[in-house]
C-alpha cells in the first residue's frame, strides 16, 4: 500500500473517527496478513491490528541519492549542513537522517489559534525555531507529506531570516493540493533550492517540469521488495537502508562526482 489510506486520521480530536485504524482492521478482516506502506503519518497506528504484520518503509536512501545526484557543491558534514523538522510530530525522520548523515538537527513548532477553526483546523500563528545556529548551513526540511505546503514555506522563511544558505525539502507525498505558484515564486525569491518527493502518488507533468523539483523514483525498490517476498526472503536488509546510505555518501565524499547508478 503506497499511500496508506486516511494516514493523517490516525488519532482522535474531538469527535473524529478513526479512520486509518477501521480501514486496517477491515484489511485484516477480508484476509490480509501483512501491510507494507511507506511513511505512515504515525507508525503507532499498527496497534490497531497488533496480530499482523505492518511495516512502513521511509524512502530516505532516495532522497539522499536524487539528491547527491542533482546538486552540487554538497558538503555532508555538521560545519555545512542541518536537518529540520517542520514540526514535533515529525521528528524521528529528522533524528533519523541526522544520525545517519552525522548532522546536527534542529525543529520548529506550531503557535496555533485555539479559538477559531479554518478550514477543519486551527489556523497556525507561527513557527517557533529550537535548534543550534543555521547560520550559512544548507538545511535539510524532511517531513512524511506536502498538502497546500504553506507549512513548509513557512519553515523555510524562518530559516532564511536566521541566514540560513540553501533549502532542500525532502518530504515523501507531494500533493500540491494548492497549485505550483507559492513554490515557482519562492524558487524565484530564493527561499528554497530543490523539493525531492517520489512517485509513490501521481506527478504532474506541470510538477516534473518546474526547476526546482526532483522526483525520486521507488519503482525499482517496491520491485526488490516484491520480488523478495514472493522467494520467501528476507526483506529485512531493505527496509534498513543505513549501510547504503553510508556508502552512496562516502562515495560522493571521495570522488566529488554524481550519483549515477
Amino acid at each position: 500500500m503506497p499511500y496508506l489510506y486516511e494516514g493523517r486520521q490516525h488519532k482522535r480530536s474531538m469527535r473524529e473517527s478513526l479512520d486509518c485504524a477501521l480501514a486496517l482492521q477491515e484489511l485484516v478482516h477480508m484476509g490480509v496478513d501483512n501491510i507494507i506502506t511507506f511513511d505512515a503519518h504515525d507508525p503507532r497506528v499498527q496497534n490497531a491490528i497488533p496480530l499482523s504484520g505492518f511495516d512502513t518503509v521511509q524512502p530516505a536512501y532516495q532522497f539522499i541519492k536524487g539528491l547527491l545526484r542533482h546538486v552540487d557543491g554538497l558538503h555532508i558534514d555538521a560545519r555545512h549542513m542541518m536537518v529540520i523538522s517542520p514540526d514535533e510530530g515529525g521528528m524521528k525522520r529528522a533524528v533519523y537522517i541526522a544520525n545517519v548523515l552525522g548532522l546536527d538537527m534542529g525543529m520548529f513548532y506550531k503557535r496555533r489559534d485555539y479559538t477559531r477553526v479554518v478550514d477543519g483546523r486551527n489556523p497556525i500563528l507561527a513557527h517557533e525555531f529550537l535548534g543550534s545556529s543555521v547560520e550559512g548551513k544548507d538545511m535539510i526540511i524532511i517531513d512524511d507529506m506536502i498538502s497546500s505546503g504553506e507549512s513548509v514555506l513557512e519553515v523555510a522563511r524562518g530559516l532564511k531570516e536566521r541566514k540560513a544558505g540553501r533549502i532542500f525539502v525532502f518530504s515523501t507525498f507531494g500533493l500540491f493540493t494548492s497549485g505550483l505558484e507559492k513554490f515557482n515564486q519562492a524558487y524565484r525569491d530564493g527561499l528554497i533550492d530543490r523539493v525531492l518527493t517520489t512517485n509513490l502518488i501521481y506527478q504532474s507533468p506541470e510538477l516534473l517540469e518546474c526547476p526546482w523539483y526532483i522526483s525520486c523514483s521507488m519503482s525499482k525498490y517496491i520491485a526488490y521488495i516484491i520480488d523478495t517476498l514472493n522467494h520467501d526472503s528476507s526483506i529485512s536488509d531493505l527496509l534498513d537502508p543505513s549501510a547504503r546510505i553510508q556508502k552512496i555518501v562516502n562515495r560522493y565524499n571521495e570522488n566529488g562526482l554524481h550519483i549515477n547508478e
